[in-house]
């Protein structure tokens, strides 16, 4: 997320905020903020959850909607990815 400089604390307190509530919700395994260390108005919000069906809970959420309303601080349409995380049959943890 691209963030107006005069605008990083505002969102930063509002995301730090929500983020400790979303790692209690159910299913959540990681919700981490960051900031880039190349440019300090470039946030980043990492979560992983447990299930498809909890993820949905979450983006359905009073807290995802209070953060999507957050996002209209920044400078430019924020990118939101979704990975699927898969284990190959007869593939071992080295």
């Amino acid at each position: 997320m691209k963030v107006p400089s005069e605008k990083r604390r505002e969102l930063s307190q509002t995301i730090a905020s929500l983020s400790c509530f979303v790692r209690t919700e159910k299913g959540c395994r990681r919700c981490d903020f960051c900031r880039s260390v190349e440019d300090e108005n470039c946030l980043i919000l990492l979560e992983e959850w447990d299930t498809q069906a909890n993820l949905i809970a979450h983006l359905k959420s009073e807290r995802f909607r209070v953060l999507r309303g957050a996002m209209n601080l920044l400078e430019e349409p924020y990118e939101r990815t979704f990975h699927a995380n898969f284990h190959p049959v007869g593939i071992k943890d080295v």
